[in-house]
């Protein structure tokens, strides 16, 4: 993560940060990375069908120009191979015992603390080494070959004596092991590996790949420049082709790189609209006189219309006098009952939904706004519908959300792409046109805010910044561990904070933020996520912690935000004044 993603007091993420990369070399995880060599190539393939494609992206052309792929370019595995031991757990259904940290081991790390224990789906987030090793899970080296055979994987995958991260093999081979994974284990791999950019390794970049890229990273020393890294990403776009991404760096500095120049190769991905569906009762407060197909010309007259899927343009007529223009191509139905008012049931893929959704409740004039929305209007749907004919169902109302009666635009279908399958988890989503208030958000001032320059996960970290971003699909939770009292306390005390900070220079009253446990090293405070990291509230030195983190919050956008001291010294006297106000 950089300075921007995560505003960690400078001294306390950098020895986070070199602690792990002092316990662990050669793995892939966070580590220092060298001076980057401009001649060392960053590179993307991507297999679409049958064509294996080599994208270059340190040139400064607009869009990277696609060559074929090279059988000699080659890549080490890295930790890529726990992804194929995954693969492996899902397709043979075979269940596996979470992983125990007995304390001691350098691996550990990337795992959990001593006398803790991780399961598959965050061992996958995590790198998580021990937890996928061949011999721990009792697999069997037949088994694993007679599954990737049928599977139609090169030979190199079928060995299971492969699955070390030194193993070098031909991107292009990787590709086609990333393809042979059966879609059911894809399926299940790319939903957890969307929190790979929430909370992974590449957290930080959600705002540049939205959850259209979903990889597992990888770092392995450099065999070029003692010292150094190489490191990257494999695994699928949202479309389902395999990808890999290399280049000089951790994987987190290659994710960093990649995300601008890889932004024009990701707005072409079409998104499938065929991970869920919903059924809508439209027009659910509003009940409905007639449906008439709409005539052609002047003084054209209008059809009546019978029951049945509706394909064309219509008038809906409504009981209160007004009307409205609906149009469909199948997705809508009509349903008239004898005795009652017809009513109009629409059946649309999620991503539709959505789109329908944004368009209806909000606009597409700030992109990033739209992206929060639509993350908003998922989140409330997976909360708050049924569940019908293996569908999701809710009603089109006021009460819940207003849905388009009509094919949402290209910019709004665009903002459900890009944070397809995202919701927020472990909160009550809500939202209003112009009121916010706890745990709900206002569009109008999520629009202001992406006019300001903040990105879709920045917006969304200022009404829930204890939620974590995570597709729907996935059983992988929330990351905050809420301190207790904590954020009470800070409620409490940020209003008289603001009164005596006012009018010191560069001070600018942070929306509440979540207060988080930290796990690894000191407190740090995250800008883009809106949390801060404490061990405990328990003394003075905790509050005194807690103030501090709070105050490079409130400090953010000036110089004085990366000053310790002064930081350090206002916190100090912000707890110990008797009365403060």
């Amino acid at each position: 993560m950089n300075g921007a993603a995560r505003m960690a007091t400078g001294r306390a993420w950098w020895r986070r940060l070199a602690a792990l990369a002092a316990a662990c070399a050669a793995c892939a995880g966070p580590a220092l990375a060298a001076p980057l060599t401009p001649a060392e190539p960053l590179r993307f393939a991507r297999l679409a069908g049958a064509d294996a494609q080599l994208f270059g992206l340190d040139g400064n052309a607009a869009a990277p120009a696609a060559t074929p792929l090279p059988a000699s370019l080659q890549t080490p595995l890295g930790s890529v191979w726990k992804l194929f031991v995954y693969g492996y757990l899902v397709g043979r259904d075979k269940p596996s015992n979470d992983y125990t940290c007995r304390g001691g081991d350098p691996e550990e790390v990337y795992c959990c603390a001593a006398g803790q224990s991780i399961d598959r789906e965050h061992a996958l987030i995590q790198s998580c080494g021990r937890y996928f090793e061949p011999r721990r899970l009792a697999l069997s080296a037949a088994d694993w070959r007679r599954f990737w055979k049928e599977a139609g994987a090169p030979a190199w995958l079928q060995d299971m004596q492969a699955m070390q991260p030194a193993r070098s093999v031909a991107v292009a081979d990787l590709l086609a092991g990333l393809h042979a994974v059966p879609p059911a284990a894809q399926q299940a791999a790319a939903a957890t590996l969307v929190s790979v950019l929430t909370v992974g390794r590449g957290e930080g970049t959600l705002a540049n790949y939205g959850s259209l890229l979903r990889a597992k990273t990888w770092t392995m020393p450099d065999p070029a420049r003692p010292g150094a890294s190489i490191g990257g990403a494999a695994g699928w776009l949202a479309d389902g082709s395999p990808v890999w991404l290399g280049g000089p760096g951790a994987s987190a500095n290659v994710l960093r790189r990649a995300a601008p120049r890889l932004q024009p190769l990701l707005a072409a991905v079409p998104v499938p609209d065929d991970g869920a569906c919903v059924l809508v009762d439209m027009f659910e407060r509003y009940p409905l006189r007639d449906l008439q197909a709409a005539g052609t010309g002047t003084g054209a007259r209008r059809q009546a219309v019978p029951d049945g899927p509706l394909n064309g343009t219509y008038r809906a007529e409504f009981a209160n006098g007004n009307s409205l223009r609906v149009e469909s191509r199948g997705e809508l139905t009509l349903v008239r009952t004898p005795g009652a008012a017809p009513r109009v049931v629409g059946r649309f893929g999620l991503n539709d939904y959505v789109a329908r959704v944004v368009e209806r409740e909000g606009d597409t004039t700030e992109p990033e706004a739209a992206r929060a929305l639509a993350v908003a209007a998922r989140s409330y749907l997976i909360q708050q519908a049924t569940r019908e004919q293996g569908c999701f169902h809710i009603a089109d109302s006021s009460r819940t959300q207003r849905v388009l009666p009509r094919a949402p635009t290209a910019a709004a279908r665009r903002a459900a792409d890009v944070t397809d399958a995202l919701v927020l988890s472990a909160v009550a989503v809500r939202y209003h046109h112009d009121a916010a208030g706890e745990g709900r958000m206002a569009w109008l001032e999520a629009r202001r805010a992406a006019g300001q320059g903040q990105a879709f996960d920045a917006i969304l970290a200022r009404w829930w910044p204890q939620a974590t971003l995570t597709s729907f699909q996935s059983p992988v939770a929330g990351d905050c561990l809420a301190v207790a009292n904590a954020r009470q306390w800070l409620a409490q005390r940020a209003p008289q904070w603001e009164r005596r900070l006012a009018a010191e220079p560069g001070y600018e009253t942070p929306p509440l933020p979540a207060v988080c446990e930290v796990r690894l090293g000191r407190p740090y405070a995250d800008a883009r996520r809106n949390r801060l990291y404490i061990h405990r509230l328990a003394s003075e030195d905790d509050r005194i912690a807690l103030a501090h983190e709070y105050l490079h919050l409130a400090f953010a956008r000036h110089p004085r935000g990366q000053d310790e001291g002064f930081v350090e010294a206002t916190a100090r006297k912000l707890v110990r004044t008797q009365n403060p106000s």
